[in-house]
């Protein structure tokens, strides 16, 4: 036996789960239950701004949220990239790689790092890394690296001379001074969104020129790639997350006035799900017309994604908003990252907002954060016109001294967890009158206790757990997550 939870279905095993209720495959049986997800609140004001003080500044005309935050020993660290004017005003420059700090997260400097010349001066944010010209600046930290010089891991758009944009990795031991992987790791173009590790392998995700059914043109789709080592990335893609597209062929294709999912999917792995975003980038014949929103995303292998509730819309663009321009009022396209995590009670989502302009001094893109209660993505809840419903888990074996189980969920109190062997037979001792109860109204972390026994004596063994709602007077119990210690 092992102090992990092993989850069969994926294959996965985990010192803490966390079975999210927008997660059907950890929560895949349910009676009068639905879902309600929940609405993020957000800053109104950016917590990073271009520079638009500065003339000569890496990101002069735009902030864009290509990027990454990370809480680091203490401090929130974020890197995205810069835009500028290129010769003339209608001109744009993607890159560099610039860099930003804050002790809470909201608000940002942008240190003289020294590290970089840019239009001759040292005196900016810049980090070192080969290419000035990049998008997507993608950064994790990886803590189960032995080697501190590769401790910081990152990998960002570069076009290589007369080839499309592809991908390049670097490493680091501080997150400014990076190595760079040689160029060629990926051969063909792909245009990412994120970067992040899963039951220890890499992945990253954004759009790539492929074919749709019958090996015709295709919008915008999401695609991953993966890598075992950092080194050397499998050159063939899957599928992460896909939109219709439309049933006629020549009605397809990145030109075409239909819904297309940009430049893949900002995930965020919470050890054994993942969480992710998606651009639901709503395609013109204009390109100025374009807006994009977010929407929201599960999964659990890294690759595959699925939405809790089909076409539902989690970050509308006109509830985070860019900072107007004068003129014309251009629409918000959203920038999905992997810069979704937890910090105490609060999960924070770090998102770009853009505002779709042509190029030139209007053009401009800024940093935005949305908040959420600690991991409340989503609950299930019953249906208005039911008082009782349940929830059953997936099989989970259970580590060696058994485990705690804790709710996050409103009204806990009128809800009781029943535990069951991997072929739903109720366990004596665990069930019935001996169900498992919660005695705090409500909170982030509820825990339940059963009155006969303790779950140590259940070490080893493969169960499922099943948590029964009940509605009294006008307490709506919901259920936001499951967690297994």
């Amino acid at each position: 036996m092992t102090k992990r939870f092993f989850f069969s279905s994926t294959g996965i095993a985990v010192p803490q789960a966390m079975l999210l209720a927008i997660d059907d495959h950890s929560l895949p049986l349910r009676r009068n239950l639905c879902y309600y997800i929940s609405q993020p609140r957000v800053r109104p004001e950016p917590v990073l701004m271009p520079s638009r003080e500065n003339p000569n500044a890496p990101d002069y005309l735009a902030a864009h949220f290509y990027g990454s935050v990370i809480y680091d020993a203490g401090k929130y660290r974020m890197w995205y990239y810069a835009c500028h004017p290129g010769e003339n005003a209608a001109d744009l420059r993607e890159g560099p790689m610039c860099y930003a700090e804050s002790a809470d997260g909201l608000e940002w400097y942008k240190p003289n790092l020294g590290l970089v010349e840019f239009k001759g001066s040292r005196a900016n944010n810049v980090v070192d890394v080969p290419d000035l010209w990049t998008e997507g600046n993608f950064v994790i930290k990886d803590e189960a690296d032995p080697d501190p010089a590769r401790r910081y891991k990152a990998a960002y758009n570069y076009r290589p001379a007369g080839r499309p944009w592809s991908i390049r990795t670097l490493t680091s031991p501080d997150g400014l001074r990076w190595q760079a992987a040689p160029e060629g790791q990926f051969h063909t173009f792909i245009e990412h969104a994120s970067l992040y590790k899963h039951d220890d392998l890499y992945f990253i995700s954004g759009q790539m020129f492929e074919r749709s059914e019958g090996g015709h043109n295709q919008g915008r789709q999401s695609y991953v790639i993966v890598s075992p080592d950092f080194d050397h990335w499998v050159q063939e893609s899957g599928e992460g997350f896909m939109l219709p597209e439309p049933a006629d062929p020549v009605l397809r294709g990145y030109g075409k006035p239909y819904d297309q999912c940009h430049i893949g999917i900002g995930a965020a792995p919470f050890g054994n799900v993942l969480v992710g975003l998606y651009c639901i980038w709503h395609n013109r014949e204009v390109f100025e017309e374009i807006s994009g929103d977010l929407g929201l995303l599960v999964s659990n292998d890294g690759l595959h994604f699925r939405e809790p509730v089909k076409g539902h819309v989690f970050l509308a663009s006109t509830d985070t908003p860019v900072t107007p321009g004068p003129g014309n009022r251009w629409p918000t396209v959203l920038c999905q990252t992997n810069a979704m995590f937890n910090v105490g009670d609060v999960t924070r989502i770090y998102h770009g907002r853009w505002r779709n302009t042509p190029y030139g001094e209007e053009y401009w893109a800024e940093v935005a954060l949305a908040t959420l209660p600690r991991d409340r993505w989503g609950a299930l809840g019953l249906w208005p016109d039911q008082a009782e419903g349940a929830v059953w888990t997936c099989p989970v074996r259970l580590p060696e001294g058994g485990c705690r189980v804790v709710l996050n969920a409103d009204a806990a109190q009128e809800m009781h967890v029943e535990v069951a062997g991997e072929r739903f037979n109720l366990l004596a001792g665990y069930s019935g009158e001996d169900a498992g109860s919660v005695a705090a109204e409500g909170g982030l972390d509820c825990p339940v206790t059963w009155p006969a026994d303790s779950l140590e004596r259940l070490s080893g063994q493969t169960v499922r757990f099943k948590v029964n709602l009940r509605r009294a007077g006008t307490r709506e119990p919901r259920l936001y997550a499951v967690y297994l210690r």
